[in-house]
């Protein structure tokens, strides 16, 4: 049984349906289904393979995505301090400028990586799918060109979904960008969503997917199609189908990993000449969706406040002081928890913010967070990390976002989360004077 037929009892029913009759359910049960044998079985053992073959491209890609968000950043660092000089010639101008478009590239394919891998950073919340992608169309159809009709079926009042908004516009963009491919003479992308519910012990559109309650997207092209080989390898990282230099090979990864790390499923039905269809899930959740807070305008600011800076990497550690030294912070560093321990100590005057990496050799960032609270109750924490939310979940930290900074960054990133710590710290400050709790002054 196709996902086609399972999902809904056909997800293209609407457009087939007779004049007069009421639309189905938006939500509806999955037909009950035989067991598993035989055929079925040996299919469920190729499925479990392929995602163990995934699961391990994806714990490596992240590893490598790690390492060169160090590399990156220190890149980027330097360009920008070259670029502020007013001296520097317009020919070598234009060639640090190339280097700091390529550092940007370089970080655009990383977060790729990262989020194949699952340890991008995600800020989730509780949204409509529907209005995404009404608010979408333009772009879409823009992506698409004017030789491929678009036409979007969503089902009326399907329910919410808790997601990145951004991540899921990339999921949405990455399909189109990758059915507009699979068009070259032009055809049409029909987008449909509805309301499914799966339980157990019933068919499934997937052997893999867990049972609860979705919210499904359909992305379905007129396309050239795929074989069976192509379809086994389609969301591997650097797999494409296209001539070398015309494509990353990262566009479905991307999807993937975006869509596993949200908690849904995807997967892709085809045929050589008959097109693609693209099936995402993603859970459904009972909270209302959240109006969308627009972000005030940022403006630099320093008092000469003082920063304890943790990072084991010396070329990027070097690279953050001079940030910040030449924004007006003073700045203490320390290449290791033990060290970070010893200079808050020791250090005479105040530490208004500690800025450490997540992942260090002997004591971790959120460790040594501990251990400097402990000693100056009043220091804001703000933590840097090129692995992110693998890396924060691993040390306890799981959905802390507006306390860490994500590598590789850029000067103003780096000083605005810096800035943003220490108005948080202003505004602790002021609580504790209007509740009539005195400040001890640090040693």
């Amino acid at each position: 049984m196709s996902a086609q037929s399972v999902l809904s009892g056909n997800l293209h029913s609407r457009g087939k349906q007779k004049p007069g009759k009421k639309p189905r359910k938006a939500a509806r049960r999955v037909r009950r289904a035989a067991p598993l044998a035989g055929k079925n079985s040996l299919a469920a053992d190729r499925v479990a393979q392929q995602v163990s073959r995934m699961e391990a491209i994806g714990q490596l890609a992240g590893g490598i995505a790690h390492d060169f968000n160090n590399l990156l950043t220190v890149i980027l660092g330097h360009s920008e301090f070259l670029l502020k000089r007013d001296e520097l010639a317009i020919s070598r101008r234009v060639r640090i400028e190339e280097i700091r478009k390529a550092a940007e590239r370089g970080a655009w394919l990383t977060n790729q990586l990262l989020a194949y891998s699952r340890n991008q950073l995600l800020e989730p919340t509780v949204l409509k799918i529907n209005s995404v992608l009404e608010d979408m169309d333009d772009i879409l159809r823009r992506v698409l060109g004017e030789d491929i009709l678009l036409d979007m079926r969503l089902e009326p009042d399907v329910g919410w979904v808790k997601v990145d908004r951004g991540q899921l516009q990339q999921i949405i963009l990455n399909l189109a960008g990758n059915a507009r491919d699979a068009m070259p003479q032009g055809g049409c992308l029909h987008i449909e969503t509805r309301d499914i519910s799966v339980v157990d012990g019933a068919a499934k559109p997937q052997a893999f997917v867990g049972a609860g309650n979705y919210v499904a997207i359909v992305a379905r092209d007129s396309g050239h199609g795929m074989d069976r080989q192509t379809r086994a390898r389609i969301f591997e990282p650097f797999f494409t189908t296209k001539e070398l230099g015309k494509g990353t090979g990262l566009g479905l990864a991307t999807v993937y990993g975006i869509v596993k790390q949200s908690g849904g499923y995807i997967w892709v039905e085809s045929k050589p000449g008959h097109g693609s269809a693209f099936f995402t899930l993603l859970p459904r959740v009972t909270e209302p969706a959240q109006p969308r807070v627009l972000q005030e305008v940022f403006n630099f600011r320093s008092g000469g406040e003082t920063i304890l800076l943790v990072e084991d990497d010396s070329a990027l550690r070097k690279m953050a002081v001079e940030v910040l030294r030449d924004t007006g912070y003073k700045v203490v560093i320390a290449q290791s928890g033990a060290e970070a321990l010893q200079v808050a100590a020791k250090h005479r005057g105040p530490l208004d913010v500690l800025l450490t990496d997540v992942v260090m050799p002997g004591i971790t960032g959120s460790e040594l967070a501990g251990k400097i609270v402990a000693l100056r109750p009043h220091i804001q924490i703000l933590y840097m990390s090129g692995y992110t939310d693998d890396a924060l979940g691993r040390h306890g930290l799981q959905g802390q976002t507006s306390r860490l900074l994500q590598k590789p960054f850029t000067h103003e990133t780096l000083v605005r989360h810096v800035c943003d710590a220490l108005d948080m710290s202003a505004r602790a400050q002021l609580a504790r004077r209007n509740a009539g709790i005195a400040h001890p002054p640090e040693s």
